[in-house]
């Protein structure tokens, strides 16, 4: 099968940018998920194969269920070492901007050293519009994963032979988390030879599954039933639901990083449902409130997303924000499933 991306051109530049370069850094967006950090991590040992000694950078902390993840324990949060990060990010010669397409995903403060970097930067991704000035952007938002991309990029490079474990094992948790356990955007053939070749690493992919979707805490347990009790608000007449979640509902069930994780895909279990959206204050940030959206089929939540809530994503899984109170959100949310009333019909 054939999976490769790049024209002979584009794997000669990436090829010649490894090699030329001795400060690499990898990089992703603010929140880092499963695709995020898997796809980071991957690439440096890819990179780390190549003789080089590449560092990933995130911008925060990043969820307990992925602190399993080889390598992970020598990820650099900016948060936490923002001088050190700006000087490397001052003094390397070549950054990998990874599962983002637009420095102000990285947060505010990572975005400016960011963009203030005069490393040369090379862009892999799976979101729309990139928006990040690159010597090569390898850009496929109809695939499945940005882990997906680096899979087939480093196979196309020739590195699969050598792909260890350390490498194998996080594009798998990527792919597998972006795209729900492969319950949604995970039809494509190329898929699942990507997962037969990841299998002869001697990855153990259900134990993967049970690192990060039985890892959670009791109070995450008993955060799920609150909100699926007191807190869902279902529309049958529009084939749509929503949830809110407070700072002080957060407080009282000890909420940490991650704890919300999977939470807004729960109501699309409702028979008819197409779309399904979470409200998340933040707990620190007064008027700001997290917004996730999923749905299923063909019904667009990026849409939803982009025309509502500052933000955007893919076909059915999507991110943004609100500057308001929790009670205007709710308008907000409300106003949106009546604007999309025919399509969600």
């Amino acid at each position: 099968m054939d999976i490769n991306l790049l024209t002979e051109a584009e794997a000669a530049t990436l090829r010649s940018e490894i090699a030329a370069s001795d400060s690499i850094i990898m990089c992703c967006h603010q929140n880092a998920d499963g695709d995020a950090l898997g796809s980071c991590l991957a690439m440096a040992e890819y990179v780390r194969q190549q003789g080089k000694d590449p560092v990933v950078v995130v911008p925060d902390m990043y969820p307990d269920f992925l602190q399993w993840l080889p390598n992970s324990d020598k990820v650099v949060r900016c948060d936490k070492h923002k001088e050190t990060v700006e000087l490397m990010l001052k003094t390397a010669d070549l950054v990998f901007c990874l599962d983002f397409n637009t420095y102000s995903r990285t947060g505010e403060e990572m975005s400016k050293m960011l963009e203030a970097s005069p490393a040369k930067k090379i862009l892999i991704d799976h979101h729309p519009n990139p928006d990040i000035d690159t010597v090569l952007s390898i850009s496929y938002p109809e695939l499945s994963s940005t882990c997906e991309v680096v899979f087939r990029v480093i196979w196309q490079l020739g590195g699969f032979e050598l792909m260890t474990r350390k490498c194998a094992v996080p594009i798998y948790c990527g792919m597998m988390t972006d795209t729900g356990g492969f319950t949604f955007n995970s039809t494509r053939p190329e898929i699942y030879f990507i997962i037969s070749q990841l299998l002869t690493k001697r990855i153990n992919k259900d134990k993967i599954y049970r690192n990060v979707y039985n890892n959670y805490s009791e109070w995450r347990m008993r955060l799920t039933g609150f909100v699926l009790y007191e807190k869902l608000r279902v529309f049958p007449e529009y084939h749509a639901a929503y949830y809110t979640l407070t700072r002080e509902e957060q407080k009282r069930f000890h909420f940490i990083k991650g704890d919300a994780e999977g939470l807004v895909n729960m109501p699309l279990q409702i028979k008819g449902t197409k779309l399904s959206i979470s409200l998340r204050e933040d707990s620190e940030k007064d008027n700001l409130i997290w917004v996730s959206l999923r749905s299923v089929d063909e019904f667009s939540c990026t849409e939803v997303a982009q025309q509502y809530f500052n933000g955007g994503g893919h076909l059915n899984a999507s991110g943004g924000r609100l500057y308001c109170s929790m009670e205007e959100a709710e308008k907000i949310v409300y106003q949106a499933i009546i604007h999309f009333e025919k399509e969600l019909k």
